[in-house]
């Protein structure tokens, strides 16, 4: 028996091709094979930071200057997104310059404020005043904090007739004129039952639903001058039987700015009708940047308020005044420190 080991191998010949290897060499799939990988990617080279030489360093002061200088268009390179806008807590009015109040001036009777329990100019500090010093206080605080036209004029309201909203209008303008430097325009908006003028027993005239009707009445020409420093009158004038549509229409907008834009010490007082009883009171809430809500101790009740107060949702900043309130739960009695407590 022949062992393997001395059978004869058949000399090797031209290795047989598979089929794949022999397409790969007459239609060339060489290039189609992968990418050679590397074992390791290069690193990444390092940015150190460079010191600049002084004379680089106001190279590139001047260049940067040069750069601030170009209209934001030219700056931007193309294709680049624009910055997001930070957002900004600044309020752009509408700039029509301050008119200047002319009225004729008329004296106020002192002796009619001190029958209504009024704040007399120039008269003895008392209880009232100092109530009403802490209300301008609050209202000028408001009014600085905004900085706004809409800011400085003042909604006075109650939710019924009869709970002393002119009466705390009137002091509350008073109060406010015996601020150095200032100026108060009172205007009168209850168009149905004005009572401002009989309140300081000044004339009659035309006013307020005046020049809302006639575009060619300028409001500065109807207001009153008085003999009280810094504070002016600016009468309901003449009724209509469309006050409601009159205050809602562009005019009220264009008038209130012209009293107020560009007059950064002149505040304006709205002696409105009650926000439950006329419909006024709500559309002059959507102009003004602050109202005081009236109540009377023991009568106004509180879903009244209320109901009062979601009329006057219009106006950013809805404050409360306590009326006629002669027992204070807190023991705070205004006024005795100097010696003439009520």
């Amino acid at each position: 028996m022949t062992e393997q080991k001395k059978i004869p191998v058949p000399p090797e010949g031209p290795k047989e091709s598979s089929l794949l290897e022999r397409a790969s060499g007459a239609f060339g799939f060489d290039p189609f094979k992968a990418a050679p990988v590397p074992h390791r990617l290069p690193d990444a080279p390092m940015k150190r930071a460079r010191v600049p030489r002084p004379e680089e360093a106001s190279s590139a002061v001047e260049a940067a200057a040069e750069t601030a200088a170009e209209p934001p268009a030219e700056r931007a390179a193309p294709g680049d997104l624009p910055a997001p806008l930070v957002p900004s807590q600044a309020v752009v009015e509408r700039q029509v310059g301050a008119v200047a109040l002319r009225g004729k001036r008329f004296p106020v009777d002192r002796e009619l404020l001190r029958e209504q329990g009024l704040i007399v100019p120039d008269g003895a500090v008392n209880a009232l005043m100092e109530e009403f010093r802490i209300v301008k206080r609050r209202v000028l605080e408001s009014a600085q904090a905004a900085g706004t036209a809409r800011s400085r004029r003042v909604l006075i309201c109650s939710p019924h007739p009869g709970e002393g909203k002119t009466f705390c209008a009137s002091n509350l303008a008073i109060a406010l004129a015996a601020e150095r430097d200032s100026e108060v325009l009172l205007i009168d908006a209850d168009f149905a039952k004005p009572s401002i003028l009989s309140t300081f027993g000044l004339p009659k005239g035309p006013g307020f639903m005046d020049c809302l009707a006639n575009d060619n009445v300028p409001p500065e020409d109807l207001v009153i001058g008085t003999d009280i420093p810094g504070l002016w009158v600016l009468p309901a004038g003449n009724q209509t039987n469309a006050d409601s549509e009159y205050l809602a229409s562009r005019r009220t907008a264009e008038v209130l700015d012209r009293l107020s834009i560009g007059a950064p010490n002149r505040i304006l007082i709205f002696d409105s009708p009650p926000a439950l009883a006329a419909s006024p009171a709500a559309e002059l809430a959507r102009h003004v940047g602050q109202a005081i809500l009236i109540a009377r101790a023991d009568s106004t009740a509180q879903s009244a308020l209320e109901d009062a107060a979601e009329l006057l949702s219009g106006c950013p900043d809805v404050k409360l005044v306590l009326n006629d309130a002669h027992f204070s739960p807190s023991g705070r009695k205004f006024g005795t420190y100097y010696g003439y407590g009520e």
